[in-house]
């Protein structure tokens, strides 16, 4: 116990550092950025005005709001406290619309949509690549190069095969949106048909390329394991084969659970190109409306809130390795 406290210890001190870290630099990288926001805002309220003192007069009341207009430290401890409090702001490009409201507003999209897919993506390719390493023969002759060519895609390019195939020429789903552009969100039979077929290619997207890499890793994790010395000397003491399979497969299944936890911790940021491409109203559209906007709050709220859950989970990983990895238990115990 002792030797797992200072492991815990250890891994919760340098969460603590990068998180940090991460902080600083979420907080000065947006405003290293080219351009004046405030007077992108001010342009738009103020269309049509021809009188120049009434501009510089909007413009001042729009520096001191964001509080652009302070020194960098200042606007540093200012941004702490906001943090601490959960305020972020108003959108610079959605003003006067809080950063919370826009982030609440698409955070729901995301996670229906990434995560069925990253997990229906990681079970579909385990149970593939295990079926693969088991069976061998034509089953993994044929699955190896349809893996490998399916995960060698990057991300946009399966979106767009998926858009001009299944959307542009045959006609089957929309090319994009989350949901008619006639209807308005609510748990009507014809807003959630539609949502659901709006839903299918941004999904099968991530799925498809989740597949294919998984399913090779679990191949060669389960290959290495199936030639181990443990399963020779079982297989020879006349253990069944059933058992030493599920002893071989739960080995194997360490690095995947690894690729899993960072896949759900990296899913916000997953989500930008899919989205994109197919103008999903999720996180990583409106990352990128923030990006185009020179909206300083809404991202570095967005890169705070996935810098977050990539620490999270790679920590909480780390800390249940302690709990199901031999391994590391021997090597606390030393």
């Amino acid at each position: 116990m002792k030797g797992y406290r200072r492991y815990f210890l250890n891994k919760l001190g340098w969460f603590a550092i990068t998180f940090i870290f991460a902080f600083l630099l979420n907080f000065i990288l947006p405003r290293l950025m080219p351009g004046d926001p405030v007077a992108a805002i001010v342009a738009r309220q103020a269309q049509g005005m021809s009188n120049s003192t009434g501009v510089q007069a909007i413009y001042q009341q729009y520096t001191e709001l964001f509080g652009t207009n302070k020194p960098l430290l200042t606007q540093f401890f200012i941004y702490v406290k906001n943090v601490l409090h959960g305020d972020f702001g108003f959108s610079f490009s959605q003003y006067p619309r809080s950063v919370a409201e826009v982030l609440g507003a698409s955070l729901w999209w995301t996670l229906i949509l990434q995560l069925p897919a990253i997990i229906v993506g990681w079970t579909l390719g385990n149970i593939l690549g295990a079926m693969a390493a088991y069976l061998k023969g034509g089953f993994d002759k044929a699955l190896m190069p349809a893996a490998l060519f399916i995960s060698s895609f990057p991300p946009f390019g399966m979106a767009v095969i998926l858009m001009v195939m299944f959307a542009v020429k045959l006609r089957w789903f929309p090319t994009s949106g989350g949901y008619g552009f006639d209807l308005i969100p609510s748990f009507t039979p014809r807003f959630i048909g539609s949502a659901f077929i709006h839903y299918q290619l941004p999904f099968w997207s991530i799925v498809l390329i989740a597949i294919g890499g998984y399913a090779i890793g679990m191949r060669s994790m389960s290959i290495y394991e199936l030639n181990a010395d443990y399963v020779k000397f079982a297989r020879f003491m006349g253990i069944k084969d059933r058992k030493i399979a599920g002893y071989v497969f739960r080995n194997a299944m360490l690095p995947q659970v690894t690729g899993l936890a960072l896949a759900l911790g990296t899913m916000i940021g997953g989500a930008l190109v899919a989205e994109i491409i197919f103008s999903y109203p999720g996180l990583g559209t409106t990352i990128y409306n923030a990006i185009m906007g020179q909206d300083y709050p809404l991202i570095s709220a967005s890169a705070l809130i996935i810098t977050f859950m990539v620490l999270t989970a790679t920590f909480v990983l780390e800390i249940l390795y302690g709990f199901i990895d031999p391994r590391i238990k021997a090597t606390q115990s030393d």
